[in-house]
């Protein structure tokens, strides 16, 4: 680990507290001075750091960076963000995880990034991701699944982020189907699957499992600010990005080892935000009124048209109707 980061891992360890230069050049072997040179650098990279006499350098409780040292503290997993890279910026985290997949990244390489120039949704839609103020990480799996269980990880993960936003920030989260995260009738969070399938085994050969959180907007553009929300706009409570991100990898493991079984399903319809209610569904550019009537095992939207027919949806834009 460069000095520079042995340095952040001592003051995240000790964040709002005083600890001497000296007592930090023991913990990470380096002199004093080599200690001034990595907090100025930190400093210029925008952590907020005061120095004081006979004290020592202190971080800021309310600096929020991402980074390893910050993440790692606050991990209960085994194998989720063990390997874990952030960035200042990259044009898609689910990009950069595709090709850390494709090169034999180990299960639960992580990769988070503080902006994405070019953020992906689903069905080729962008993603907003302004510096500083979300979560955007995706999160290498190579589960033993089979193709029809791996249709499920998006169901599962949403059922992840909602429940680690809950203990963290304390609001309460539903889920639009297939993988929006919604607090009261705004967009909160996007979830998106990526996966590459092992032809001749039959299974998954591995997924990428991107996420998008809005945590410390007050704002979004004139496009999306009547359905975009964010964790400080509905709670004014401050929350570290740092210790959201850990929490979302904490219960992401947990719950993928219930996909063979689905015991997650009854707690995903239990948070779904479409269930018993009118919805537009939109598929091929085709779009039609119908009633929502529940979500089945293996995640299909259940549906009654205006003439009556039932239905089981895999796929398709759902906006509620009313």
């Amino acid at each position: 680990m460069p000095l520079k980061e042995r340095v952040l891992a001592v003051l995240e360890e000790n964040k709002g507290k005083s600890v001497s230069g000296s007592e930090i050049a023991r913990s990470v072997g380096m002199t004093r001075s080599a200690v001034w040179k990595a907090v100025k650098s930190l400093r210029e990279e925008g952590y907020s750091i005061c120095a004081v006499t006979n004290r020592g350098y202190c971080l800021s409780e309310e600096s929020d960076f991402l980074s390893e040292q910050s993440i790692v503290p606050n991990l209960r997993t085994k194998d989720l963000g063990r390997k874990i890279d952030v960035f200042k910026t990259v044009d898609s985290t689910n990009n950069f995880a595709k090709s850390l997949a494709q090169l034999g990244a180990v299960h639960g390489t992580t990769v988070i990034s503080e902006t994405q120039t070019h953020g992906k949704g689903r069905m080729g839609r962008s993603f907003y991701a302004p510096l500083g103020m979300g979560i955007y990480m995706s999160i290498v799996l190579r589960p033993e699944l089979s193709v029809e269980h791996s249709l499920l990880i998006t169901s599962c993960a949403a059922v992840a982020v909602a429940e680690a936003i809950e203990n963290v920030s304390g609001l309460e989260c539903k889920i639009k189907w297939v993988n929006d995260i919604y607090a009261g009738n705004k967009k909160l969070c996007g979830i998106l699957t990526e996966a590459s399938v092992n032809v001749e085994q039959g299974g998954l050969e591995y997924a990428i499992v991107g996420i998008g959180v809005n945590v410390q907007n007050v704002s979004f553009p004139k496009a999306i600010a009547d359905t975009a929300t964010s964790i400080k706009m509905e709670t004014n409570v401050p929350v570290s990005r740092s210790v959201l991100a850990a929490e979302i990898l904490n219960c992401l493991e947990e719950r993928l080892g219930t996909v063979k079984e689905k015991s997650f399903m009854d707690e995903y319809r239990r948070r779904s935000n479409v269930i018993g209610r009118r919805i537009e569904v939109i598929h091929n550019d085709v779009s039609e009124i119908m009633d929502c009537t529940g979500i089945d095992e293996i995640g299909r939207l259940l549906v009654r048209t205006a003439s009556g027919e039932e239905k089981a949806l895999m796929s398709g834009t759902v906006r509620l109707a009313e």
